[in-house]
């Protein structure tokens, strides 16, 4: 085996709670007479929580200071915390759980590379915490996806080079966060969008250790 780990994003890969922050930036568009459909919500993937703020406000008439600006982001986090509590082990994607294990299975470590600040909570919703060797902790990321930090990190925290690790991301600026930081990208949706991966597959079902 040529990796040593694989390092995964988690929305839209291990779960999809994207329709949880779809809901909760729709509400929060919405109480500022910013109109937000999921089109737009298309570009806030992989986007964290101030930088999807600054999409949406940008659409908005008026200017807003950073205390009204931390407040909004907050309100967003409760609504979307609120959503995520009701998450189960059902809510894993299909294909999900059956890649972790068969990354372990195979002797390599295993990843987290997500910039939700909920990351943690949404493990121990689904019980798959222990499931992972190292989750980055994404409070402690100064820059966001597209940046590559949060895949170094990710590296870093496993003892691993670079080089020695797969990343497995559905968002353009994920895979590209992958790349920069020297590794393998696997990309989950449609190749035509994920133009920068190293190998696309529709699904998480798809996922094949040994192909990559």
């Amino acid at each position: 085996m040529k990796y040593q780990a694989v390092i995964f994003d988690l929305d839209g890969v291990i779960t999809d709670t994207a329709h949880y922050h779809y809901l909760a930036w729709k509400r929060l568009a919405e109480s500022q007479g910013i109109p937000f459909d999921e089109a737009f919500n298309e570009e806030l993937k992989g986007v964290d929580r101030m930088g999807s703020l600054a999409l949406i406000l940008a659409r908005g008439s008026r200017s807003y200071t950073q205390e009204e600006k931390l407040a909004l982001a907050d309100a967003k986090n409760r609504h979307y915390q609120e959503l995520i509590a009701t998450m189960t082990p059902q809510d894993l994607l299909p294909g999900a759980l059956e890649a972790l294990e068969a990354v372990r299975a195979a002797g390599l470590k295993t990843g987290l590379a997500s910039v939700s600040k909920n990351a943690f909570t949404v493990l121990d919703r689904l019980g798959i915490r222990e499931r992972f060797d190292t989750v980055v902790d994404a409070a402690r990321i100064a820059n966001s996806k597209p940046h590559p930090e949060i895949f170094l990190t990710a590296a870093a925290q496993l003892g691993l080079a670079p080089r020695d690790c797969l990343g497995v991301e559905d968002a353009v600026a994920g895979v590209a966060s992958i790349k920069d930081a020297g590794m393998v990208a696997v990309g989950v949706g449609s190749p035509e969008v994920l133009r920068r991966a190293d190998y696309v597959i529709p699904s998480m079902r798809e996922f094949r250790l040994g192909d990559y």
